[in-house]
């Protein structure tokens, strides 16, 4: 993606099903279940480089001795720096006491993260900075092993400041108003309350130490989840570990965030991507199943574990951004839909270049783009197999005609390569404008100058930055007669609130489009109409009942706004035609049709808060206030 945009976060999480001994006899070290979850975590990093955490659960390790243990790091390469601390604190242990590096025993008493619980965390942050204790996983922590939780997650939450309120109504004091706080807090609270419903129950009939081991026993997560969620508003997958070694996986109720497990005899296990497990455990995909929506995956402290309802689940509204971009390739299903994006764009890029194709040059933006890019090539070759057909059942006269027209195949070159690695996505908005213009090269003599068309595929256009500094000028120096930019998603018109960082409204190329065409055209009072009823609606506390930015966008056509954005990101003396081609709504969800979170798309929001926070976000703009809507 040209326009780099924050991906979600990514989780991973394993449970040893068997004796922490099991795995040293059979697999030769005490390091099993860790190079497993390094494997998970590495193989999501895509999903977040600004940081990475790891926490460790000991099951029924005697009382003296740490039974959880975490790291969280912000350095560039997170997740080797974690996991190197981790082996040098297995070496330092063992050095000395070669005789007990295969007793679990000895290993569990006195090796920090050699328990049987393990939870990863790779952060992208979509607010906050970039600071250590803004990494997952959170710790809660406690005197009594059933009261401390860990948690870490892939989620935003739209109503902080109700959860927060929530929080001081029933008499704490949160140190901090940001939704990973509150959430872990919250859970919290009802993790206790849970804890003293089993301490009243059972007191009488039991006493400590022994009474601790029954409550432990008898914990209800699923009721605890019920009660702690249930007013919760945004997307989510979170991981809970309690401190007695019970985990849960919680997943929001419209299936917004992605969570997918597998279980055998020896492990359980849970990631944000099947590839993830695919690869770490070598199993068939169809044996990993996915957490339902409203549903938390379960995993009891003796290793037993269920799928349980805490919520009432809503339409299934899965972020279709996860199958465009987020989520690896590598997933046969996402490759194939990715394919069929590329492919299904091809009607409306033909008409762009005249069906001149003999004159037309295709390329992708490298390197998330190349899917659909091989999708767009198919998708030619089906046109010129219609072609073919049709002309020899009409008839040709010529046999060099003929011959051309069989032996022509697209022309494809790699036009534009990545120069250097910038993280540009993780750059503040002074640093980046001047750093997107030196992310690509270009290559030369491969266009006829004045004659060839260019079309170049990305994933998506969200700000029209990198186009209009960078990739448009590189191109136009190649000398075509005109440049298509294809996007296999559709326009970006509202912000998102469920993980990705898209929050303010200025940032959307098409909706500054919408806004220079409302302007161009004397219909300010569109935008005046439009910023009273949101205005009016936050006032009388009904802005989650309807998205009223849709209005802005009513007037126009989809290629109305595409062709302003080819004129917003259009650079100065630019000597080619540019055209900006984007894919339809309808589309998208034709080649992800079980995924059609569309939100940012149509500004159909899946939860009330997502229109409070466009509602929101308009009036943002409308003053000119800088700052997040949710």
């Amino acid at each position: 993606m040209s326009d780099a945009i924050k991906h979600e976060c990514g989780i991973a999480l394993i449970r040893l099903r068997k004796d922490y001994q099991y795995y040293i006899n059979k697999y030769n070290t005490p390091l099993y279940g860790l190079n497993k979850l390094y494997l998970m975590m590495e193989k999501q990093v895509n999903r977040g480089q600004d940081g990475a955490g790891v926490a460790n659960i000991k099951i029924d390790v005697p009382p003296g001795h740490r039974y959880i243990s975490r790291y969280r790091s912000v350095e560039q390469n997170a997740v080797p720096d974690i996991f190197r601390k981790i082996h040098k604190k297995f070496q330092k242990a063992i050095k000395g006491n070669k005789e007990k590096a295969k007793d679990a025993h000895w290993i569990q008493e006195n090796v920090a993260f050699s328990g049987e619980v393990l939870l990863g965390h790779l952060r992208y942050g979509t607010h906050g900075q970039n600071e250590i204790e803004n990494c997952h996983p959170m710790l809660r922590q406690s005197n009594w092993r059933s009261r401390n939780l860990v948690m870490a997650g892939n989620f935003n939450m739209t109503n902080v400041d109700e959860l927060f309120d929530k929080l001081v109504s029933l008499g704490q004091h949160p140190k901090e108003r940001v939704d990973t706080v509150t959430v872990m807090e919250k859970i919290g609270h009802f993790l206790d309350e849970e804890n003293q419903r089993q301490f009243e129950y059972f007191k009488s009939e039991y006493h400590n130490p022994e009474l601790s081991d029954i409550i432990e026993e008898n914990i209800d997560l699923q009721r605890v989840l019920q009660r702690s969620c249930r007013d919760f508003d945004g997307g989510y997958a979170m991981c809970g570990l309690t401190g007695y070694g019970a985990a849960f996986v919680a997943r929001d109720p419209a299936g917004i965030r992605p969570a997918f497990y597998y279980a055998d005899d020896e492990v359980v296990v849970v990631a944000s991507e099947k590839q993830a497990i695919k690869t770490s455990f070598n199993c068939n995909y169809d044996e990993i199943r996915e957490v339902q929506p409203g549903h938390a995956l379960i995993i009891n402290k003796d290793g037993s574990y269920s799928e349980k309802q805490f919520i009432e689940p809503i339409e299934r509204k899965s972020c279709s951004f996860e199958r465009i971009y987020f989520s690896r390739a590598s997933d046969p299903n996402i490759y194939a839909e990715r394919k069929q994006l590329g492919r299904l764009v091809i009607p409306q890029v033909l008409q762009e270049v005249d069906y001149d194709l003999k004159n037309t040059v295709f390329s992708y933006i490298p390197n998330t783009a190349e899917t659909a890019f091989l999708g767009m090539i198919e998708g030619l070759e089906d046109h010129l197999a219609k072609e073919r057909k049709k002309a020899i059942l009409e008839g040709i006269i010529f046999e060099k005609d003929l011959e051309d027209l069989l032996t022509f195949r697209p022309r494809v070159e790699k036009l534009i390569s990545k120069d250097v690695k910038l993280r540009t996505f993780i750059t503040n908005d002074a640093d980046r404008n001047d750093m997107v213009a030196h992310v690509y090269d270009t290559t030369f003599e491969v266009i006829k100058k004045g004659v060839d068309n260019v079309v170049l595929i990305d994933d998506s256009i969200v700000r029209g930055t990198t186009l209009e500094r960078s990739i448009v000028s590189l191109l136009d120096k190649l000398g075509p007669k005109r440049i298509v930019i294809v996007s296999s998603a559709p326009q970006i018109r509202y912000p998102d609130c469920y993980g990705i960082d898209m929050s303010r409204m200025k940032e959307f190329v098409a909706f500054r489009a919408a806004y220079e065409l409302l302007v161009e055209r004397n219909m300010d009072d569109v935008l005046e109409e439009t910023l009273g009823r949101c205005l009016a609606a936050i006032e009388l506390g009904t802005a989650s009942e309807e998205n009223f930015v849709k209005a802005i966008y009513k007037p126009f056509t989809t290629e109305e706004i595409s062709a302003k954005i080819a004129e917003l990101v259009k650079p100065k003396n630019l000597k080619a035609e540019l055209a900006i081609v984007y894919q339809t709504v309808e589309n998208l969800n034709k080649a992800c049709p079980n995924d059609t979170g569309d939100w940012y798309f149509t500004g159909n929001y899946p939860t009330p808060g997502g229109n409070k926070v466009v509602n929101t976000a308009f009036v943002n703009f409308m003053k000119g206030v800088e700052i997040r809507a949710y």
